[in-house]
């Protein structure tokens, strides 16, 4: 411990001031679970911290330990002059209130000189009142272990009580004053120091009466938890979480309790049309209520109303004069019909019944444009199958509605059916096997050359029209629409990958990658308001994680952030999404440009246009693409010759990388500040996304190769967009390399310019927020990660490995992915509870008051708290 964390320790440590300095607690030796938890509970509720695992962390200022126990934490607290309390200390500060005053439950070992004599509170007092720093001040040790696994836990002791530590063999110029070995050898005693056993760390804080009144032998005691973590087969361990991620993977997402019934087990092998030549005549005759009374009262499992009286029953509503009566009536018929015949346990033919019935009776191309129909009608467009009469009637919207949660009831039936195994088709002798190629809505949604992903054109439809009714008028009528359209968006994305997941994995996990990229690309002008009521209505979380990852990936494309390309993971979420939701809360004062046809920039008078092809496009330059030997683009190139126009030419076309690196690592802002093209390094920072600013390559940054070539408008301009965070991206001092003090205190006026222009953009910090809670949250109920496991299975076998070894060690030679990606999960999960990301995250986050950041916080807390509880565990580790 140096002397300023001295410093701190102490202002933190009388009675504790526990109002300003929030208590960090570790724990020793206390095994029984239900105690344990219970001054985890305690430590939470009063505001301290908990800072789990095996080993001593030199941040803790309290360890809770029972009397006479000489473990690692115990040993090296005590030498740091840290508290080391009994449990009550805790548990009577909760019954309080508050914390209590830590003398009257300090661990007491009495010393083998004088009564009057307690080590523990020996060496606490004498580093509060600054007479030293640690109880090993001065102490330079050689450690000299055959074991450097044993080493490591000795080094900690020492360092914790200031000791200067050297590994064998010590530089020369060392001078060493303690030597300890084990074994003690000749090769440990040849340097000009004494040569102590490990027992006399204990016998120097504890004294020598109270190490053998203990029987502590410290070699024994970490050899029997070394053999404990040696021991632990990690190849059973990786066979244990495959297994649990199987379990995982295949379990229904979506279950419907009014599919959960008798009928499903009737299966009928034949289903015949009745002939109601009676119901035929009301039709004709215009007693459609009338008609429908009959065909209701005539439904009956096996029995089918003939479709064209159907057919004819949807005509005469599609005029837009159907009665409430009627439409509430059809409904009723269309509803008990589905129950009473259910297509995904009857025979073809009863299928090719409702796909004659559940089509337009006008144009006869299928159940999508019947379906697309309703819902653009819904919506008021004029994109239906055929021309409708006048504006948009309330009975015919009403029949539309209808359409469509009958469309919805039946498409969840299919699916539940699939969930059940129950999707079968006759064969002879009254047997069934499981089929879904039959099925209406894969009919509906996909053809045949397109059930090999899952984003068809009628999917893209579908997608289009859920955004157009989120970003309409939010009325009841169109708020009920655009809750059904994700439902059955839901839907279709379960019943498409449910088909495919065991076959391909790959494939399934390719089409909800390309759906959520095509949603989040349609939906990215929608407000955050919009997008988080949207999202929050998708029953799937086989959809809602790849989704809003897709969107939040999108918001950070947008404004110029770059996001770690693995796959999602929670350590991606930790160390990849957070700090990008920091940096999505600041924005600066630089007017953004589009990308229309028309792009102009005044520089030496003049301006470029460019041109449209005939298609109404952007013209391309030729060779945009290639590159020469050096792996330089055209961008490249035209930076480095001050070519301005050619640069907006080719930052106006889409999909422009404005970052694209060459076979160095340069991008063309390195080239343009490089070369001195002043023009085209502002053509660049107004470009939308903003170029990297601090890309780094052998420790030369786009800012110090104009400050190095004289270039010092083009240094200004980097400074008053990225601000003075320019100035300190490396070790070296930027202003250092310009030798006249005006033009320094230009460039230090420039970057508080640029600071000064970044403003909070809390809208996109909440909307950053919203979209990282949601996908938390569908992590965890969809990977099932680590922390969802019971502790006393597989979980917490993994966290004893984990808290034992490194994570290279653990999974060395694991093939399966799965387990791979469920125990990387658990590392950042101890990780979290030891305090090592969440501390970092961006004081503007933290800070922030908006309700989504208030619960992204709260909940990255709650994950912290999952890990710190597996810490508690009982192990063999400990």
């Amino acid at each position: 411990m140096n002397i300023s964390s001295t410093l701190v320790h102490r202002r933190c440590h009388s009675n504790f001031a526990m109002e300003s300095c929030a208590p960090l607690f570790q724990i020793s030796g206390i095994k029984n679970r239900e105690k344990k938890l219970a001054l985890l509970r305690g430590i939470h509720q009063l505001g301290g911290k908990y800072i789990g695992g095996s080993v001593y962390h030199s941040a803790s200022t309290h360890l809770i330990s029972p009397p006479f126990l000489a473990s690692e934490k115990c040993l090296a607290s005590c030498a740091a002059g840290k508290w080391v309390v009994t449990p009550n200390y805790v548990l009577d500060s909760v019954a309080k209130g508050s914390w209590l005053p830590e003398e009257p439950y300090e661990v007491a070992i009495p010393s083998d000189t004088t009564a009057a004599f307690y080590p523990v509170r020996h060496w606490r007092e004498k580093v509060t009142s600054g007479a030293i720093t640690g109880a090993f001040q001065g102490w330079r040790v050689l450690l000299v272990f055959h074991n450097s696994s044993r080493l490591v836990m000795f080094k900690r002791v020492l360092e914790a009580g200031s000791a200067t530590i050297y590994s064998y063999p010590p530089p020369s110029h060392s001078s060493i004053t303690h030597i300890i070995a084990k074994p003690i050898t000749q090769d440990a005693s040849s340097y000009n120091a004494p040569c102590f056993p490990v027992n006399h760390i204990v016998q120097y804080l504890y004294g020598q009466k109270n190490f053998v009144d203990m029987k502590y032998n410290m070699t024994t005691n970490y050899e029997a938890k070394e053999t404990s973590v040696v021991d632990v087969d990690f190849s059973k361990l990786e066979a244990d979480l495959r297994e649990y991620a199987i379990e995982q993977e295949d379990y229904p997402r979506l279950l419907f309790l009014e599919f959960v019934d008798d009928y499903h087990h009737q299966l009928l092998s034949q289903a015949t049309e009745t002939d109601s030549s009676n119901i035929g005549a009301m039709i004709e005759c215009g007693l459609f209520v009338e008609a429908l009374d009959a065909i209701r009262s005539d439904l009956f499992p096996g029995i089918l109303p003939p479709a064209p009286y159907l057919v004819s029953l949807i005509e005469y509503a599609q005029q837009g004069n159907a009665t409430t009566i009627f439409l509430r009536t059809f409904q009723q018929v269309m509803q008990r019909l589905l129950m009473a015949n259910p297509p995904w346990v009857a025979p073809a033919n009863v299928k090719k019944y409702y796909s004659r019935v559940l089509q337009c009776p006008h144009c006869k191309m299928g159940q999508w444009p019947f379906l697309e129909t309703a819902i653009s009608y819904c919506l008021s467009s004029e994109a239906t199958c055929h021309q409708h009469c006048g504006p948009a009637l309330p009975t015919l919207l009403r029949f539309y509605s209808d359409v469509l949660a009958i469309f919805l009831k039946l498409f969840q039936g299919e699916l539940s059916s699939v969930n059940a195994g129950n999707f079968r088709e006759p064969l002879t002798q009254g047997v069934y096997q499981v089929s879904t190629s039959g099925s209406l809505l894969y009919g509906t949604f996909w053809t045949v050359w397109e059930r090999s992903t899952l984003l068809s054109c009628a999917v893209k439809k579908l997608i289009q029209l859920i955004v157009q009714a989120a970003s309409g008028e939010q009325t009841d009528r169109c708020e009920h629409l655009l809750a059904m359209l994700l439902d059955l968006l839901s839907v279709l994305v379960e019943f498409w990958c449910t088909q495919h997941f065991k076959m391909n994995q790959k494939l399934v996990e390719k089409g909800l990658r390309d759906l959520a990229e095509y949603f989040a690309f349609t939906s990215q002008y929608l407000s955050v308001v919009v997008l988080d009521d949207m999202v929050a209505r998708i029953s799937t979380t086989r959809l809602k994680m790849p989704l809003v990852d897709a969107i939040f990936r999108n918001m950070c494309c947008k404004n110029g952030i770059t996001l770690d390309d693995r796959p999602l993971s929670l350590k991606k979420v930790v160390l990849s999404y957070l700090p990008a939701l920091g940096r999505l809360a600041w924005s600066h004062s630089w007017t953004q440009c589009t990308t229309n046809s028309c792009v102009s920039l005044d520089t030496n008078c003049r301006t470029l246009r460019l041109v449209e092809n005939e298609s109404g496009g952007k013209c391309c330059p030729k060779g945009f693409n290639k590159v020469n030997a050096a792996g330089e683009t055209l961008l490249h190139r035209a930076c480095k010759t001050n070519q301005v126009e050619t640069v907006l030419y080719i930052l106006a076309c889409p999909g422009i990388d404005v970052n694209v690196k060459d076979h160095v690592g340069w991008t063309p802002l390195h080239e343009a500040c490089n070369s001195g093209s002043t023009a085209c390094v502002e053509a660049l920072l107004r470009h939308r996304p903003t170029p990297i600013l601090n890309c780094v390559v052998d420790g030369v940054s786009p800012l110090r190769d104009a400050l190095l070539n004289g270039y010092m408008d083009i240094a200004k301009m980097l400074l008053e967009v990225g601000g003075s965070d320019l100035l300190r991206q490396t070790d070296e001092n930027m202003l250092d390399l310009v030798g006249d003090a005006s033009q320094r205190a230009e460039l230090l006026h420039s970057a508080q310019v640029g600071d000064s222009a970044q403003v909070l953009n809390h809208a996109a910090l909440e909307a950053g927020s919203c979209m990282l809670t949601h996908l938390i949250v569908c992590y965890q109920q969809e990977r099932r990660p680590a922390a969802c496991m019971h502790p006393d299975d597989v979980g917490r076998t993994l966290a004893r490995a984990l808290e034992a070894h490194s994570f290279q060690r653990v999974t060395l030679g694991w093939t399966d992915q799965r387990a791979v990606s469920l125990a990387a999960d658990m590392e950042i999960l101890l990780e979290m509870a030891r305090g090592k990301h969440l501390g970092q995250m961006c004081e503007t986050v933290k800070a922030c008051k908006g309700g989504n950041t208030v619960f992204l916080l709260q909940l990255l807390e709650s994950l912290q708290s999952e890990g710190e509880t597996l810490l508690a565990e009982e192990t063999p580790f400990e």
